[in-house]
């Protein structure tokens, strides 16, 4: 069995967000994805392939893929990130979901999770849980490094590619994926314009976060998800989030499960059989 992804799109407060939506079968599980930074719906293909018993909507993030930007002046943060989601939950009519996220969309999922814990009912994490933390003492630093890069956007062209190609093997080389995979975030990801080829995603996204949170603070948000949750990572853990620090906010859970298993950042796309065992019956409440 496996799901069929079809485009579509909602409407919330901010414009349109779109996605790939499988059909809606009677009482199944309503799960709502979310990707990684810069990558977009089609992140979900490939495990979407191997999943069944659910009702999945994949979105574009706002910024991503061929979903609305902000408008302008203002800046992508974690806290907005949290009502773009429920925006979207609140126009597909779900009041309680299931949340699947990779990367930043699990770091988003994992707010949302700890913020509202009366409309998720689920939790599945890969590659990333509760958010990434820093240290007091960069604060200061920062802050100038994201005032500094905001100031500059306006100032910046985008690179024009020749053609998809290209495009498709610089992501192959920066995040360590395979042809096939990086075909799919890419050709979602770009738009055709004079010339060539841009990336569809806002350049906003690239400026770096003002402020994050201190490391007992992820714990909280962690301590502070009610739900079943079952988290995924790679093995070798990801320099910035080591594998004991991922150990202690799994801990951290009042109710998780971590599979920790060979691959890369993009496990799900890349082997994303092992991953759908694993997340699918927990996914389907079949577990």
């Amino acid at each position: 069995m496996s799901l069929e992804l079809n485009e579509t799109f909602v409407d919330i407060p901010l414009g349109r967000i779109t996605g790939l939506r499988s059909a809606a079968a009677e009482n199944a599980p309503r799960v709502l994805a979310l990707h990684g930074w810069l990558d977009n719906a089609a992140s979900f293909v490939p495990l979407a392939k191997h999943l069944s018993g659910i009702e999945l909507v994949a979105v574009d993030l706002p910024g991503h893929g061929r979903s609305v930007h902000l408008p302008p002046g203002a800046i992508y943060t974690f806290e907005m990130a949290v009502h773009h989601v429920l925006d979207i939950a609140d126009a597909l009519g779900w009041q309680r979901f299931t949340l699947l996220g990779h990367s930043m969309g699990a770091g988003i999922a994992s707010l949302v999770a700890a913020a509202c814990p009366d409309r998720i009912e689920r939790l599945v994490c890969i590659e990333a849980l509760g958010g990434l933390a820093d240290e007091a003492e960069n604060t200061a630093l920062r802050m100038r490094e994201s005032v500094a890069a905001m100031r500059a956007i306006d100032g910046k062209s985008l690179r024009v590619f020749p053609e998809p190609g290209v495009a498709i093997h610089a992501r192959m080389r920066a995040n360590a994926m395979s042809e096939p995979v990086a075909r799919l975030i890419v050709e979602r990801g770009m738009r055709e314009v004079p010339g060539g080829w841009q990336w569809s995603s806002d350049p906003r996204l690239m400026v770096p976060t003002w402020l994050r949170p201190v490391d007992a603070q992820v714990v909280r948000v962690c301590a502070g998800i009610e739900c079943p949750t079952r988290v995924v990572f790679a093995d070798p853990a990801q320099p910035y989030l080591p594998a004991d620090v991922r150990r202690r906010y799994v801990d951290a859970l009042p109710h998780g499960e971590l599979l920790a298993m060979a691959g890369t950042h993009h496990l799900h796309m890349e082997t994303p059989q092992p991953v759908a065992e694993w997340i699918g019956p927990f996914l389907a409440h079949a577990d």
